[in-house]
């Protein structure tokens, strides 16, 4: 029996995805909406959840590193796993984000300057692998909505830096430079992305096999941009604040409407997908992919509507929560169905 549970808990680990690390985002973001709505009971509870997730997705990613080396490098220079790595450091910002709520910011910022050491390397590495020893023409077949990760990540630490600067005073000219550096390489980053999965879709064409989950991180990571934009304009002065609040109000409401606009048309891709293709809707980690950029889309909006003073922003926000966490409710049902199963299923 115990020799069963290993060999399972095994071929777990062998082939644990690297984009796992969105349940964290997913169930973080959406703790911070409900934390934003006064559900403080409901807020924790997710928290929670995220957190051990989170230390429970570290232990078992340090263990496939370790075992399965290779397995890691395959996902490492694939270009559709390669950018799903950054989802470690969007779940460790989005968890030390919402740990900074309730909690002193020496933790948060421990786990900012952990996820910052982690993006420079894999800022650099990511891309490299996933090009090199390539031919273009095969990384761009293999480009998909998870490249967007990439800038994810780099708004996460706008985001943790801007919210954790009120606590850390000495630090505030130091924190308002990384999060508006951050805020433009994370713009400049959806930009590029953005247009090279564009030449992608015009390239390859649109396929209902092809259009999957992770292409509502493009939605995510618009979001993440306004939430990131909105955090920096409610920032003390300082010269870097000061040099970039208009630029950045700006362009925060510029994203936010583009975000609103792309999310019908993410819906209609899946219905055309699901409904008119008849492809099979069944569970896949990738599709925390999906839930996370309903739970920014909220609380970017719950933040904008705030900081420029847009009621109908928030508005927008708050029914997002809602839908959400229904979202997340289900998908949660439906990991631990899945991952019961695995145990489960003799072999």
């Amino acid at each position: 029996m115990g020799h069963g549970i290993g060999a399972r808990l095994t071929e777990i680990v062998r082939t644990l995805s690297p984009g796992y690390f969105a349940v964290v985002m997913a169930t973080g973001i959406i703790s911070i909406g409900l934390r934003y709505e006064g559900l403080t009971i409901a807020s924790v509870v997710l928290l929670v959840i995220a957190a051990v997730a989170y230390l429970v997705l570290v232990a078992l990613s340090v263990w496939r590193l370790i075992a399965y080396p290779r397995r890691v490098w395959h996902d490492f220079t694939a270009p559709h796993t390669g950018f799903f790595f950054y989802t470690f450091v969007a779940g460790t910002n989005v968890l030390a984000a919402r740990l900074a709520m309730d909690t002193g910011p020496a933790l948060p910022a421990a786990l900012l300057g952990v996820s910052f050491l982690v993006w420079l390397v894999l800022g650099y590495a990511v891309p490299w692998a996933v090009v090199i020893g390539r031919r273009g023409r095969e990384t761009l077949s293999g480009m998909d909505g998870s490249w967007f990760v990439w800038a994810v990540a780099s708004q996460s630490i706008a985001v943790l830096a801007a919210t954790l600067e009120p606590g850390l005073p000495p630090l505030r000219d130091a924190l308002s430079i990384v999060a508006v550096m951050f805020w433009g390489v994370g713009l400049i980053l959806y930009a590029i992305i953005g247009v090279a999965v564009i030449v992608h879709l015009l390239a390859h064409g649109v396929t209902a096999e092809s259009i999957g989950p992770a292409y509502w991180v493009s939605m995510g990571a618009a979001s993440i941009t306004v939430l990131a934009g909105s955090r920096i304009v409610e920032m003390q002065h300082t010269p870097m604040v000061d040099v970039t609040h208009g630029l950045v109000a700006g362009g925060s409401v510029v994203l936010w409407s583009f975000a609103t606009w792309l999310s019908p048309v993410l819906v209609a891709v899946d219905w055309w997908r699901h409904v008119a293709r008849r492809i099979p809707l069944h569970y896949d980690p990738s599709l925390w992919s999906a839930v996370f950029p309903l739970g920014m889309y909220a609380v970017a909006g719950i933040d904008l509507g705030a900081a420029d003073r847009l009621p109908l922003v928030g508005w927008f926000g708050r029914v997002f929560l809602w839908i959400a966490l229904v979202a997340w409710a289900v998908l949660m049902a439906a990991n631990v169905g899945h991952a019961v199963s695995r145990f489960a299923t003799p072999r």
